[in-house]
């Protein structure tokens, strides 16, 4: 029998997971969403991504975190749990340090993809 497993991650910002999602070219669903599991099955997730096998994936407020929702039996991504959540807390942490640094009067001013995967950034305020 399959069902819902709810996975921790570190994702306080829904503004920077929605921006990491659409960096990443994942289609999602904003607002309270019922996600599709075995048998009709259903749970509530802020976040709704839909998968071409019918059983969708999304995100939970917890009351600390967003947790990623998914009957992992019907997991229908690319990429392994394990890859999907690396990719978008990497895109999440991008995110989140632009608008953090841009909200100090800060921007990028150089952006370097390193071999390994990791971003390294570089940003700059300019004082008058």
């Amino acid at each position: 029998m399959s069902h819902f497993s709810q996975i921790k991650t570190q994702i306080r910002n829904l503004k920077s997971l929605k921006n990491a999602l659409t960096d990443l070219g994942v289609a999602w669903k904003d607002g309270s969403h019922s996600l599709r599991g075995y048998q009709g099955i259903t749970h509530t997730a802020e976040i709704a991504i839909e998968q071409n096998n019918g059983y969708d994936i999304g995100f939970k407020w917890n009351g600390k975190e967003y947790e990623l929702v998914a009957d992992l039996q019907y997991w229908g991504q690319n990429l392994s749990v394990e890859g999907f959540l690396r990719q978008v807390t990497q895109r999440y942490a991008y995110r989140t340090v632009v608008e953090e640094t841009a909200k100090a009067g800060f921007e990028v001013s150089e952006q370097k993809q390193n071999q390994d995967g990791s971003i390294r950034l570089v940003v700059q305020r300019w004082s008058s």
